[in-house]
């Protein structure tokens, strides 16, 4: 089958990249930067261009929307709707089957487990967003206009995480400079983390499963979830320093938003980290008999792999 990724270059398109090629699948990079990898084809787009969007997707089997916007709720607001609509348009147009990966921030505050039959209660306006191209998505696939799947993500973390993960800037990439780690909000609340690799596998399982399309799927998720300090320790331990950290209260964040862009736009999302984070993929891990990687496992095989980098 031909395989495109939209948004290659970034963590989840370079672990799916890896699993796909090991499965010498035909696959297709589609960047604005025109990512190439060896034994790959490459091809520049512009994904709000309906144009560019359609021409990369042109001859697809599947294809896999893994695109990262900046992390701004003003530019979310404008891209991500024209993206979705693009890219639904485009797989309706040349016959191909799409599987969007996304996140939980449609869910809001969730008081207890989130499942795939969570409702929709955005608390942030990233969360109106995801909540919105989420249901643009939905209501294509229940009028039978496009095969589909919502390929939800906790915060990840593992190979090739870097930049927009929180796990490696506060924790992975500060112990490894002799600093202590930081945490936000409180380092003794539950939050759940997926593996990039967990993620690219699930993604290939789900794309060869004719019966898993028109649903939402929760990625396989090592649960329990865990704390920050145990998640300190676990690397600080593997890294072999002493596990210190320090905790960036809310009031600190709040502060620091008025002089930085980006902790601005993290300031609406801290109630992920002010209350318990619980992702479940119960209905993942059953299906496809699938055991999440530990976190023991994964934060072993990421520093590895970091300290190759």
């Amino acid at each position: 089958m031909q395989h495109t990724i939209l948004g290659a270059g970034g963590a989840i398109g370079n672990a799916l990249t890896d699993e796909l090629l090991k499965a010498h699948e035909t696959i297709r990079l589609v960047s604005r930067r025109n990512y190439s990898r060896p034994g790959t084809e490459s091809q520049k787009a512009d994904l709000t261009s309906y144009e560019e969007t359609l021409n990369s997707v042109k001859g697809s089997d599947i294809v896999y929307l893994c695109a990262g916007v900046p992390y701004n709720a003003k530019v979310w607001s404008e891209s991500w709707p024209r993206i979705m609509q693009n890219t639904i348009d485009a797989c309706k147009s040349s016959n191909a089957r799409l599987i969007f990966f996304d996140n939980v921030y449609m869910y809001g505050r969730v008081n207890g487990k989130m499942t795939e039959n969570t409702p929709y209660n955005p608390c942030s306006k990233k969360g109106e967003v995801r909540a919105k191209i989420a249901t643009l998505l939905e209501d294509e696939i229940r009028h039978k206009n496009i095969n589909s799947i919502l390929a939800r993500s906790a915060d990840f973390y593992g190979p090739y995480a870097t930049i927009a993960s929180i796990p490696y800037i506060m924790v992975f990439d500060r112990l490894t400079q002799g600093k202590s780690a930081q945490w936000l909000v409180d380092a003794h609340k539950t939050h759940s983390f997926t593996y990039t690799l967990d993620c690219a596998k699930a993604l290939n399982l789900l794309a060869k499963s004719n019966e898993a399309f028109n649903q939402t799927w929760h990625l396989p998720t090592c649960n329990p979830a865990i704390d920050g300090k145990k998640f300190i320790e676990l690397a600080a331990k593997i890294i072999d320093v002493p596990p210190k950290y320090t905790v960036m209260p809310k009031w600190m964040v709040n502060i620091m938003g008025h002089f930085d862009k980006t902790i601005h736009e993290i300031k609406e999302m801290l109630y992920q980290n002010e209350f318990e984070y619980y992702f479940d993929s119960s209905k993942f891990n059953d299906y496809f008999a699938f055991e999440p990687t530990t976190y023991e496992k994964g934060i072993l095989e990421t520093i590895e792999f970091l300290k190759k980098k």
